[in-house]
């Protein structure tokens, strides 16, 4: 593929936001269906548009107003709504400790914080990852080393992690990529075996699920989001999950000025709660959040069977081991040698002329303008010095993640919302582009 001939990649939350942000409400049954191999002949000619994102409804406003009204807007204040908030999810993700922060980010912050992990220290990340993962390591000043893609689930490879290992290495950090479980039985074995924590970025992955238990607490903790295009959202927010106590005090003194549990302390800290207008919004969407994922879960059951059947398209496959997937973002891969070699730009194009947006996906964050500059930062200079930033450079050659960002393809979560027979339309609609690939190349 030319890349003067692809758009300019946008990024996962701009992605979502433009599919979802304009669209229109759609009532669903909440019934799931079991997913057949076989396209229908009467798809929908016309776009099922994703429901509006997020969805609102009576029980959301009471609880703002209910907040409002209290006078007590933070935990700080006499509010107890975070509380409630923190002791539900952790409830819901078979968690001991949930500490409740201002946003996934923070909440990436606060465990790094927590470990304290900082200056000359090394967490090893995935290359294909939001930028966030990676922000919240330089933000401690901490080296991030890139570990390779796995093509096949879009997750972090295990064996370019363990590759990836040093003696400078604190932490394993890896991602539940598009809402699905890494390989965590590799990872966690990996961890132990170097005496190093785990934690997991699972910002995209409530209620996913690695051998029937959901995700968050496989390591020492892991890490999610609620902003706004996320599964359950309070437009920002986030939380860390724990079985360790002692883990979970030192997040909690971090997380908050002053502390307050007893726990040893590094001398670092920061304000990262979260309010209690987020906390009452989440506590309330908390109620359809499973209705919500086992509708995902059917219709990315019934689209990933359609699209096997057509060359050339290859949904992403779920580790072994997963048991569940968030279905955060629904990923696949394009072959073009399938499609007449019709470039994917192209093929984007023409999927968008009949109401079906996609996304091309990240881009390659290792080699990104973002991630090299940090090899010229003065301040990673003198703790690194250059030399060792050049071949830091170098080690973040990741070779499978350069294919896949080529190839891969997103749909948002809230298209997992629509209707069964959107599904069957988007099949239909790429079995056609597929017919008229040659002339659509040449065009």
């Amino acid at each position: 593929m030319s890349d003067s001939a692809a758009p300019r990649p946008v990024s996962r939350r701009t992605f979502i936001r433009k599919t979802a942000g304009a669209s229109l409400a759609l009532g669903l049954t909440g019934r799931t269906h079991a997913a057949t191999a076989t396209p229908t002949t009467n798809a929908a000619p016309i776009p099922l548009a994703p429901p509006a994102w997020p969805r609102v409804n009576a029980a959301d406003e009471t609880a703002l107003i209910e907040v409002l009204r209290s006078g007590r807007w933070g935990r700080t204040a006499g509010g107890k709504r975070v509380a409630t908030f923190e002791a539900t999810f952790a409830r819901r993700m078979q968690a001991r400790h949930c500490i409740a922060t201002s946003s996934g980010t923070t909440a990436l912050l606060t465990a790094l914080g927590a470990l304290n992990i900082g200056p000359g220290d090394e967490v090893v990340l995935p290359a294909y990852t939001f930028v966030a993962t990676f922000n919240s390591i330089t933000a401690s000043f901490a080296l991030p080393v890139f570990a390779d893609t796995d093509a096949a689930t879009f997750q972090v490879d295990p064996k370019s992690v363990a590759a990836a290992l040093t003696p400078a290495t604190r932490l394993i950090l890896p991602v539940h990529i598009g809402g699905s479980p890494a390989d965590l039985d590799a990872l966690t074995a990996l961890a132990r075996s170097r005496s190093l924590p785990l934690i997991e970025d699972a910002c995209q992955a409530p209620l996913a699920e690695w051998r029937g238990q959901p995700v968050g607490t496989q390591g020492l903790g892991g890490c999610f989001s609620f902003q706004a295009s996320k599964n359950l959202t309070a437009g920002e927010g986030g939380a860390i999950l724990t079985n360790d106590d002692a883990f979970a005090d030192l997040c909690y003194n971090y997380h908050t000025p002053g502390g307050g549990r007893p726990s040893p302390s590094s001398g670092r800290g920061a304000n990262y709660r979260l309010t209690e207008f987020q906390a009452a919004l989440l506590v309330s969407q908390m109620a359809r959040l499973e209705s919500q994922a086992q509708t995902r879960d059917a219709n990315a059951a019934h689209l990933s069977a359609l699209l096997r059947q057509i060359p050339g398209m290859t949904p992403a496959t779920l580790t072994p081991g997963s048991t569940r997937s968030a279905w955060h973002l629904y990923m696949f891969r394009y072959e073009a040698k399938a499609f007449s070699g019709l470039p994917r730009a192209k093929f984007i194009q023409a999927l968008a002329q009949q109401g079906v947006a996609v996304s091309s996906g990240y881009t390659r964050l290792n080699t990104s303008a973002h991630v090299l500059a940090l090899a010229e930062n003065p301040h990673y200079q003198r703790i690194y010095g250059k030399t060792a930033l050049k071949t830091w450079i170098e080690r973040n050659t990741c070779p499978m993640n350069d294919r896949l960002v080529e190839e891969a393809l997103w749909l948002p979560q809230t298209k997992l919302l629509t209707d069964r027979s959107e599904m069957e339309r988007i099949a239909t609609v790429i079995a056609d582009i597929q017919k008229r690939s040659g002339d659509l190349a040449r065009a």
